[in-house]
């Protein structure tokens, strides 16, 4: 075989694969939506690609490596969408973007239930996005997009931070520094940051899980209210 012919079976070998990881996503994703994270098994998947279960080891060693595939997919996706949300306001209104991110978090839980459901609660232990595990980078690639944002309100001075924060809680944020690439923010203000998000994660957490639907037909000026409060501890006022 010549270099070229080589050059040539290695680029179809790689299309191939990257066909059959994609069709591998598109099914595991199908099976989460339509019969719930139990349903996505390599087996299943294997089934509907036409494939053994050993034939999809070729491209996922088992039930972990596969689960973890589909949910940095889902993180990569949602990075996506916050990001195009932040790019519909101008670089420097932070706070206006904040908010849009925001509102996009929110729409892409109501549309996607059952992927949020995946990514938040966790309701398979091999969805975790633990330090090592191949998930962790890009659920921090979506962090990112909020934690970004949260750190340029930051250097414009209006966050008003604790001044006797635990011991206890410096030492757990420590991780959260670590992502910030070397700005310095102080552990106070990245308990601030951790304290909105909590925030902005129950109050859309308990609409896409219907746990307001006892009181409320329409949680969306519930949500507002919530991003208008977080932008205000961030010290800049909502839109």
């Amino acid at each position: 075989m010549t270099d070229a012919q080589d050059a040539a079976a290695g680029r179809r070998r790689h299309r191939v694969r990257e066909e059959a990881l994609a069709d591998a996503m598109r099914i595991s994703r199908r099976l989460l939506v339509e019969e719930g994270p139990g349903a996505v098994s390599v087996r299943a998947v294997a089934r509907e690609m036409g494939l053994t279960a050993p034939g999809l080891y070729r491209y996922y060693a088992g039930h972990r490596e596969l689960v973890q595939a589909l949910v940095s997919h889902l993180y990569e996706e949602l990075a996506a969408a916050l990001a195009g949300a932040r790019e519909r306001w101008p670089a420097d209104e932070p706070g206006q973007r904040l908010g849009e991110v925001c509102r996009e978090l929110r729409r892409w839980a109501l549309a996607h239930p059952q992927e949020f459901a995946l990514l938040f609660a966790k309701p398979v232990a091999d969805a975790d996005t633990a330090p090592g595990a191949p998930a962790h980078d890009p659920s921090w690639r979506f962090g990112g997009v909020v934690l970004d944002l949260m750190v340029q309100l930051w250097r414009r001075g209006g966050v008003q931070a604790p001044t006797d924060l635990d011991p206890v809680w410096a030492a757990q944020l420590e991780e959260v520094r670590e992502h910030l690439a070397g700005e310095p923010v102080p552990l106070e203000v990245i308990y601030v940051f951790v304290a909105c998000w909590a925030r902005l994660y129950g109050s859309v957490a308990v609409e896409v899980f219907g746990h307001l639907d006892f009181a409320l037909t329409d949680p969306g000026p519930l949500f507002d209210r919530t991003v208008g409060e977080v932008l205000a501890l961030l010290g800049t006022p909502p839109a």
